[in-house]
C-alpha cells in the first residue's frame, strides 16, 4: 500500500534529556497541576498521574483529552514525551509536526521552570518518535518502508538539512519507533522555528 494512503495517527514524540541523573521528577507534580489550572498547551488538560515507582516506566504524566505530556523513563531513557491520543486531520507530515511541536513546547516550558532548577534540558541531538497504533503501524520492516519518505522529509525540515541518522527496533511486541540523532546540536527554540 502506498504511504499516501496510510495515515499516521497517535504520534508520540520523546525528546531525550541531558544529564538525566540530575532530574528530580517530584517537582513535576505541582508543575503539571499548574498547567491544568492555567490550561497551557494544546487541548484540554485533565489530571496528573504519578508512576515514579515504576522502574523504567512512564514517570509523571499530565493527562489530557487530545494528548498526554510526560517526563518518561521508558527503557531507562529519560525524556519529555507527548502522546497524541485523538485523531488529527491533515497529512502525515502535518501530524508529525503537530506532535513534535507539542513536545518541544512542553520541553521549552519545563526548561524554563524554576522549580526544576534548570536541570531538565533537551540534549539537543536525539529524539524518538513512536506510533501508538500497532494495527496501523506494526513494528516491522514493511512499516519502515511505507513511512520512510514521510520521516525523511520531516527530519530534513526539522534539522535544516543537517546530517542525521535513524534507527529502529525490531521487537514485534513493541511500538513502531524511529530514533533519530543529528550531528549538530539544536536548541528547542531552533527546532520550533524549523517547524514553521
Amino acid at each position: 500500500m502506498e504511504n499516501s494512503k496510510m495515515e499516521l495517527q497517535h504520534v508520540n514524540v520523546k525528546l531525550l534529556v541531558r544529564d538525566p541523573e540530575k532530574v528530580d521528577l517530584e517537582p513535576l507534580i505541582p508543575v503539571f497541576h499548574g498547567w491544568i489550572q492555567k490550561q497551557v498547551g494544546e487541548g484540554l488538560l485533565l489530571d496528573v498521574a504519578d508512576y515514579r515507582h515504576v522502574d523504567a516506566g512512564p514517570g509523571v504524566v499530565l493527562i489530557g483529552h487530545e494528548g498526554d505530556y510526560s517526563v518518561d523513563n521508558t527503557d531507562h531513557r529519560l525524556g519529555v514525551r507527548y502522546n497524541r491520543k485523538a485523531a488529527l486531520d491533515g497529512s502525515n507530515l502535518d501530524r508529525l509536526k503537530q506532535a513534535t511541536r507539542a513536545a518541544l513546547t512542553a520541553c521549552q516550558r519545563l526548561e524554563a521552570e524554576s522549580r526544576l532548577g534548570g536541570n531538565l534540558r533537551f540534549n539537543g541531538q536525539e529524539m524518538e518518535i513512536f506510533i501508538n497504533d500497532r494495527l496501523l503501524a506494526p513494528n516491522s520492516e514493511g512499516t519502515r518502508k511505507i513511512f520512510k519518505s514521510d520521516f525523511d522529509t520531516f527530519f530534513q525540515q526539522l534539522f535544516r538539512g543537517n546530517n542525521f541518522s535513524t534507527s529502529h527496533g525490531s521487537d514485534p511486541r513493541k511500538l513502531f519507533a524511529v530514533s533519530v540523532k543529528t550531528t549538530q546540536p539544536f536548541r528547542v527554540s531552533d527546532l520550533l522555528e524549523n517547524l514553521i
